[in-house]
């Protein structure tokens, strides 16, 4: 055990550094062995400062070669080295600090700083990475003008990159050497470096004011075919930010490279982006329609990131959602609109209610503004991102999209240049709108989801609909006696014939024509609907207006009315989720039994070609087991399972005719493409076909039929993962071996091949993942392989993970650890499985959290990892 807890950093300590730094000159040189690193810093005391102040700089493994101090290099007693300091004394109003250090980028397991990938060496500064390659003020609200200059063997580096526009480039004596200058101010973490041989898929864009600028993707010679949709999805993406934001690009030159081996989905560096190979690479034989719809949406998000979150950064890692909250919401916005509105709001809210209100319920609850930390990284979570992007929503939905144009417009105009808080964005809302957002500011503050409680009575005589709505937040850790908060909640009242009623509401100033928004801002309030001529059915929170709990007791006719008829796509989903988990309840309890008027309401949906086959697919799709968890007052993993297989089965059986008939529909003969009408065609079809196979042995022999044929990796994968999944061992062990036999020397295929298999309730058992760990395609060092095989095992094999005699916490703890030195932030994340033990049946629970304290007691634990533990057992 260690023997000292690692300190919490609190908000309320924030305070400005004693010094600036205006700007940075770094000199890279790459050595085979290690790098030499030289940091010019032109420092400027801070005005608060008093006259003498020291200069505290971060530093993480990092040899100190040479300081030197306007010109005079500095001895021991004129600066003082700790674990990870470096205080320097002497420094004048303006001074000019040289400091080189040497590196080791080879020996970065961590993936922070400069490392190597293979061949390439890369960056990662997001959150505190740059000051494993220098000392420095690694906070964002420290804004310097960067210069790079980068010195390496011309023929293993013909490629080296950095922010900004290049300004010299040139062969020396076998050297290359570049210069990169970027002319706007940045935090150290947006900083980036890249060196490899490389090749490069180049296009231009021609910005809204007539500006040219240079795309180019950059990746591994044997990745250059797969770089296509990714170019398309940065062009599409810079024309949207335009349109719907009045934001332009503004350097020379936009890059992208795509590495293998990185901690994240992507980085926004500036002008640089660094994106996981996976988020990055596509072509129709090695990606699926969900792959190209992540990259796109990926694309997207890190060059949204331009202005939200690079041209407006965040004073301090507390407001980190200010920067992802909203760049998450503009990137859905654009999802949105390349796709199905619908669908993107349902995938949505199934990431807020499988995800984020399992972590607003756990151990590590926090706002979206959180208090204190011990480890950043610990909180690049759903929280952040998602819950922080739904309350931007909420904005949108109270404000209207022209009040939420003019706030935007407001918050860039007015804090372009600067690290800002969340409540700097608030206040543009609030000024350019003319409205009192404080209430609405405890979304930030307050942990936990909140519960609304619906009643409503009807009154025929008076030809009126009386509706109460109360909300309350659960405490959550170090927060109770939440207060109310602002929940827009939009809404319809639906006839008997379908169609959606008129509104007359009292209180008037409660209600928002233009949206259908009712604003719930007090802990109970009644709304009154005037001229309702007959009972109508509820569609509450329509479009997911929300991010909050709904305690509403419907009954089933109710809800297959509402799955039937309700003009809000996102409501007919939710209607038929809430069927779905009534009927798993039954099923656990012996009582389940799948009836005729529900089957007809299937086959109608399954036969309705005026439907978008998306939706469709959605609508029948079963809630996930994690899902139907969250759900769940006490969570039994196994009797979950059971229940949703027998319902899953009961479907299938019942419906074996329609579901080949659509099938065959929808078969095409048209040549692939990663367009919204195709891939909406394709998930209806690979989700008949998966319960085709359930249903019947011609749907199994269809499956393996199109594996053969396929000729895109969206119906390879498909029909491989319905053999998977249909217990036909001997056809699934003959299509596993064929498929990694055509795709081995593909990495990123043969990861989607490891999850396959680690996320089947057919094949997941804790011997088999040990297999897959010990698979030569396997490698504990890249992190896309680990979230393969063991995030896979944990969030999907739920059977298996939750293994009556503890043997599948038993395999997670054990990977934490082994981890734990190598890799601390992927060791952190893939504890969260286990922080959710206290709403386990007790046999289990008691299982899951002696693993906790297991790791617990191990020496030397990293912060990252001593933070969930810790946080989850107290």
């Amino acid at each position: 055990m260690r023997d000292a807890q690692p300190k919490a950093i609190y908000l309320k300590d924030y305070q400005q550094p004693d010094y600036w730094i205006e700007r940075t000159e770094l000199t890279f040189e790459l050595q085979d062995e290690y790098t030499l690193v030289t940091a010019q810093l032109d420092c400027v005391r801070n005005e608060q400062a008093q006259p003498g102040a020291a200069l505290l700089l971060a530093g993480q493994d990092l040899e100190l070669l040479s300081l030197v101090l306007d010109g005079q290099p500095l001895t021991a007693g004129q600066y003082e080295t700790g674990e990870e300091s470096l205080t320097v004394h002497g420094l004048q109003e303006r001074s000019q600090l040289e400091i080189q250090t040497r590196i080791y980028p080879a020996k970065n397991t961590a993936l922070e700083g400069l490392y190597r990938s293979g061949g390439m060496y890369c960056t990662q500064c997001e959150a505190e990475g740059f000051r494993r390659i220098t000392y420095y003020l690694d906070r964002p609200d420290v804004m310097s003008v960067f210069t790079t200059h980068i010195i390496a063997d011309a023929a293993q580096f013909p490629v080296l990159l950095s922010n900004g526009n290049l300004v010299a480039d040139c062969v020396d004596d076998g050297l290359h050497k570049v210069t990169w200058h970027d002319p706007h101010k940045k935090p150290a973490y947006l900083f980036a470096l890249v060196a490899g041989d490389l090749r490069v898929k180049e296009d231009r864009f021609t910005t809204m004011n007539g500006r040219d600028v240079a795309l180019k993707i950059f990746v591994e010679p044997q990745n250059i075919d797969k770089t296509d949709y990714a170019l398309d999805a940065l062009k599409r993406s810079m024309r949207w930010d335009e349109e719907t934001y009045g934001r332009e690009y503004d350097l020379d030159i936009f890059m992208i490279v795509a590495v293998d081996d990185f901690n994240m989905g992507a980085m926004e560096n500036k002008g640089l982006n660094i994106f996981n190979s996976s988020c990055v690479l596509a072509n129709p034989a090695t990606a699926t329609d969900a792959a190209y719809q992540r990259i796109e949406a990926i694309v997207a998000h890190e060059y949204f990131h331009n202005w939200s979150g690079n041209r407006v950064t965040c004073r301090d890692w507390f407001q980190l959602s200010l920067k992802e909250g909203f760049t998450v919401f503009r990137d859905a916005c654009f999802s949105a609109d390349m796709n199905s509105a619908t669908v993107k709001r349902i995938e949505d809210a199934n990431i807020m209610r499988t995800v984020q209100f399992a972590e607003d319920g756990g151990p590590m609850a926090h706002p979206v503004q959180p208090d204190s930390f011990i480890e950043i990284s610990n909180f690049y979570t759903v929280t952040i991102y998602e819950k922080g992007s739904e309350v931007v929503g909420m904005l949108h939905k109270i404000l209207g999209k022209d009040g939420f144009r003019k706030g935007s417009d407001l918050y860039f105009e007015r804090h372009d240049g600067q690290a800002v808080t969340i409540y700097d964005f608030v206040q543009a809302m609030e000024d350019a709108n003319h409205v009192d957002l404080t209430l609405f500011k405890r979304w930030y503050k307050q942990a936990g989801t909140p519960v609304v409680t619906v009643n409503s009575e009807y009154d025929a005589d008076a030809q009126q609909l009386r509706l109460t709505l109360s909300q309350r937040c659960p405490d959550t850790p170090g927060q109770s006696n939440k207060l109310a908060q602002w929940i827009p909640v939009q809404l319809g009242l639906i006839g008997a014939d379908g169609q959606d009623l008129a509104i007359d509401v009292e209180p008037a100033a409660a209600w928002t024509e233009s949206s259908q928004v009712l604003h719930l801002t007090e802990a109970e309030q009644t709304f009154v609907f005037n001229g309702i001529s007959e009972q109508p059915r509820l569609s509450l929170f329509r479009d997911f207006s929300a991010p909050v709990k709904v305690e509403f007791e419907q009954s089933a006719d109710d809800l297959l009315f509402l799955l039937q008829h309700d003009s809000d796509g996102f409501n007919r989903w939710d209607a038929g989720q809430r069927l779905m988990l009534s009927w798993i309840s039954a099923a656990q309890q012996g009582r389940f039994e799948l009836l005729p008027q529900v089957r007809d309401v299937f086959a109608r949906l399954l036969a309705d070609e005026s439907l978008d086959p998306a939706m469709v697919s959605c609508l029948l799709t079963l809630p996930s087991e994690a899902y139907i968890a969250e759900f769940s007052a006490q969570v039994d993993p196994l009797a979950i399972h059971a229940a949703r297989k027998q319902v899953q089965q009961a479907i299938a059986a019942s419906l074996v005719k329609e579901f080949s008939a659509c099938y065959q529909r929808l078969q095409s003969t048209a040549a692939y493409a990663p367009v919204p009408a195709q891939m909406s065609a394709r998930s209806l079809k690979n989700l008949a076909l998966a319960y085709w196979v359930k249903g019947s042995a011609d749907g199994l022999a269809q499956a393996v039929s199109q594996y053969r044929s396929a000729d895109n990796m969206t119906d390879q994968m498909a029909a491989l993962v319905a053999v998977v999944n249909s217990g036909a061992s001997a056809q699934a062990e003959q299509l596993l071996g064929d498929f990694y036999q055509q795709w081995s020397q593909d990495a990123l295929v043969v990861n989607q091949w490891l999850s396959v298999q680690a996320g089947s309730a057919e094949l997941g058992r804790v011997e088999f993942i040990q297999q897959l760990l010990a698979h030569p395609a396997f490698d504990w060092r890249n992190p896309n392989k680990v979230r393969s095989v063991l995030g896979a095992f944990a969030n999907q094999a739920l059977c298996h993970f939750h293994r009556e005699d503890g043997a599948g916490y038993r395999l997670l703890a054990d990977a934490v650890l082994r981890l734990n030195d190598s890799n601390p932030q992927i060791a952190a994340r893939l504890l969260t499985p286990l922080t959710k033990w206290r709403r386990l049946v007790p046999e289990l629970s008691e299982l899951m959290k002696a693993e906790l304290q297991r790791i617990m007691q191990h020496d030397a634990l990293s912060k990252d990892v001593y933070e969930v533990v810790s946080k989850s057992l107290i």
